[in-house]
């Protein structure tokens, strides 16, 4: 299992990754394992304000759907567009080609309360 340590991650499985003024959100690698294989991602947000923890759209496997959450405040600029013909790149790429959103994080936005990668491994590892 893969914990890059250029990302933070939320206790709900998601990762947030800054460049620059705009940060990429996904699921883990982790989460994607335990889920099986994505049939399609739904994000219905774009262009919407929301805090950390809203729900910014669905995932979708064989047997159920997930809610995905905000890592932290912010506006939610741009989906993934391949995910639409490509939703297993999520399993494939969990950190690459397989990100979600990308959002500009609100000016108060919490990056201390989230976990870093030994502390994000120690939760899945418990």
């Amino acid at each position: 299992m893969n914990f890059p340590t250029n990302v933070k991650y939320t206790s709900e499985h998601e990762w947030i990754r800054m460049e620059g003024d705009v940060a990429y959100v996904g699921i883990t690698d982790y989460a994607q394992e335990q889920l099986g294989d994505i049939v399609f991602v739904d994000i219905q947000t774009e262009g919407e304000t929301l805090a950390a923890g809203d729900a910014f759209g669905t995932i979708e496997v064989v047997k159920t759907i997930s809610d995905l959450f905000m890592p932290v405040a912010g506006e939610v600029l741009e989906q993934n567009e391949a995910l639409a013909d490509q939703p297993e790149l999520v399993n494939k790429d969990p950190y690459g080609e397989g990100w979600l959103i990308k959002v500009k994080p609100a000016a108060d936005a919490d990056f201390d309360s989230l976990l870093d990668a030994d502390a994000y491994k120690a939760l899945v590892n418990e």
